[in-house]
């Protein structure tokens, strides 16, 4: 006979007790407290302070039970089984006490439930385990409850100011959740293994409610997730930690989401208003960022290593987000560029950047050249009378001040009472500045931008001037002595005496000694015959000639060696 129908029947297994046959008498159910043996009584052991639902007539439970009988002895237990009962109440699978005593219960509620035998199992018992006409006692701990007509429920518990963008379908998420039966039992946590969980929504990568709960989600958002199992893993459960027919609850944070659609986005935050050039491919930037992950976390920064990052781009140098972001970009603009994970670092990420990680980048560009860029230069003032121009040889006197193109200053010769002072061509500044300074006459102000190239190159200048950095200079030249011809450290402005041995030779004695030149080089730069390179250490050229004229360095020059420069033009001397 089957088990449930009347007359003599096998003993159940005790798993099955409950699911017994219900007499169909409606039995009244006495107030809450224990009262006459005659009828229902339920005492509410515990009632949880949040119970937003309560079982109701068609709904499916689970829960944990002990049977005893009024004496204390045991009949019956789901903890000695190691797993929760399951049910659905008020469709005769249990007894008639138990599918009242269930309603209007809230999960994690413990009732103590006293039955009668008519609402039970009557004056038939259950042959070796329950003895006719017993009254029973049930101590039940709710689990969990779900109703087939269900559907995913979301509430969400932040949400930031900014949302521009929610999931949908076939984006790609990386999040980070709790996972806990409706009892609040956790049974995952992305959070423990320190991973985000990163998926697909919406292509069957998810069980389904999660699918269904994630869509609409923002960046930022946290959201409770309760699934019911036939969303969820239905009666099987996970074969690991959630057993069949739970219903799961997952607390959800948004970290990251982009589709694989994706291209980068810009949003400009400033844009100088005077923006004569934009970056191309090719060019090299010197720029500052903030590097973050979509909800804000920190994962690099140039200003924390107080130097700025320096590349070429649109050549393979950086990540291709940031090449294609780069481009267009104005000396002085702040922008912020979102690149997508297959425009960064991939499935793999790298360093502190996780695998799949939509980066953001808020940059500032200091400057960019081109390794084609000469100088540049700007004149804002001349004089009416500019005839006469710099040239090689020249001796300047200027004043200047240098600073970087995005205005930080690095020197001035204002600030230090004084002129510049160099010979021009002579290898005593950058290659660029001795490019700027030329053709310019006394009285002229210009402006000389100058590329690294022809500035301080790859390694700048140590505490002063940054690697790459593209210079620019104001100008102003003060005074011009002209240089002497090329290859020339003295020249005479007269008719070179043709005695000219012998009257350097004061004493007459056939030797010309140092102190003997050296006094009539500068008697004659004193009386206008001869004129000395400007710019230079008179005395160390006065040397230098009579070292030249020492064929033989005795320290004298005699006759046979004595030669003027257009005697042997391998000399500068004379």
């Amino acid at each position: 006979m089957a088990f449930g129908a009347r007359g003599s029947r096998p003993l159940p297994p005790p798993l099955l007790l409950l699911l017994l046959w219900v007499t169909g008498q409606a039995a009244p159910v006495a107030g809450l407290g224990l009262g006459s043996d005659a009828e229902l009584q339920i005492e509410r052991r515990f009632v949880p302070d949040e119970c937003p639902r309560t079982v109701r007539s068609g709904d499916f439970v689970r829960y944990h039970y002990v049977g005893t009988f009024p004496d204390g002895q045991k009949f019956d237990s789901s903890y000695d089984r190691g797993s929760t009962f399951n049910v659905f109440v008020g469709k005769g699978q249990l007894i008639a006490g138990m599918d009242q005593a269930l309603v209007g219960m809230c999960v994690n509620e413990r009732r103590f439930v006293k039955i009668p035998p008519k609402l039970a199992y009557g004056s038939e018992g259950v042959s070796g385990v329950i003895p006719p006409n017993s009254v029973l006692h049930f101590d039940v701990l709710l689990m969990d409850i779900w109703n087939s007509e269900d559907q995913v429920q979301v509430h969400t518990y932040f949400k930031p100011p900014s949302c521009s963008r929610t999931i949908q379908v076939s984006d790609f998420v990386r999040y980070h959740y709790n996972g806990t039966f409706l009892d609040g039992t956790l049974f995952d946590s992305s959070h423990n293994r320190m991973k985000t969980y990163d998926t697909y929504v919406g292509i069957g990568w998810l069980i389904p409610g999660m699918d269904k709960g994630l869509l609409g989600m923002c960046v930022g958002e946290k959201r409770m997730i309760t699934i019911p199992p036939f969303l969820a893993y239905g009666e099987d459960g996970d074969g690991k930690d959630i057993p069949g027919q739970a219903s799961l609850v997952f607390d959800v944070a948004l970290l990251d989401l982009h589709n694989p659609k994706d291209s980068i986005s810009i949003e400009n935050k400033v844009i100088p208003a005077n923006c004569e050039r934009r970056s191309q491919s090719g060019d090299f930037l010197r720029y500052h960022y903030n590097g973050t992950l979509l909800d804000g976390t920190f994962f690099d920064s140039s200003y924390s290593r107080n130097r700025t990052f320096d590349t070429y781009i649109g050549q393979g140098y950086v990540i291709p987000g940031m090449d294609e972001g780069l481009l267009g970009v104005c000396i002085g603009e702040r922008r912020r560029i979102v690149v997508p994970p297959h425009l960064g670092y991939g499935e793999e990420g790298r360093g502190n950047i996780p695998g799949s990680a939509v980066l953001v980048f808020d940059i500032h560009v200091i400057d960019f050249h081109n390794p084609s860029d000469s100088i540049s230069i700007t004149s804002h003032y001349k004089p009416p009378d500019c005839s006469v121009l710099s040239k090689k040889g020249d001796y300047l006197k200027y004043h200047y001040n240098a600073s970087l193109l995005d205005g930080t200053l690095l020197d001035s010769t204002w600030n230090l009472g004084k002129t510049y002072n160099i010979v021009l061509g002579s290898g005593q500044v950058v290659l660029g500045m001795d490019m700027g300074l030329r053709e310019m006459c006394v009285g002229e102000k210009r402006t000389v931008v100058i590329p690294p190239h022809l500035g301080y190159g790859e390694a700048g200048v140590d505490g002063e001037v940054p690697g790459s950095a593209v210079l620019v200079f104001d100008i102003e030249l003060l005074e011009l002595v002209a240089g002497l011809p090329e290859g020339y450290m003295f020249i005479w402005n007269s008719e070179v005496s043709p005695n000219l041995f012998e009257e350097i030779d004061k004493d007459g004695n056939g030797e010309v000694l140092l102190e003997e030149f050296s006094e009539y080089i500068h008697a004659q730069v004193a009386t206008g015959k001869g004129k000395l390179a400007p710019g230079f250490d008179a005395e160390m050229i006065v040397k230098n000639m009579f070292t030249n004229q020492d064929r033989n360095g005795d320290g004298k020059v005699v006759a046979e060696e004595f030669k003027l420069k257009d005697q042997e033009a391998k000399h500068d001397e004379l």
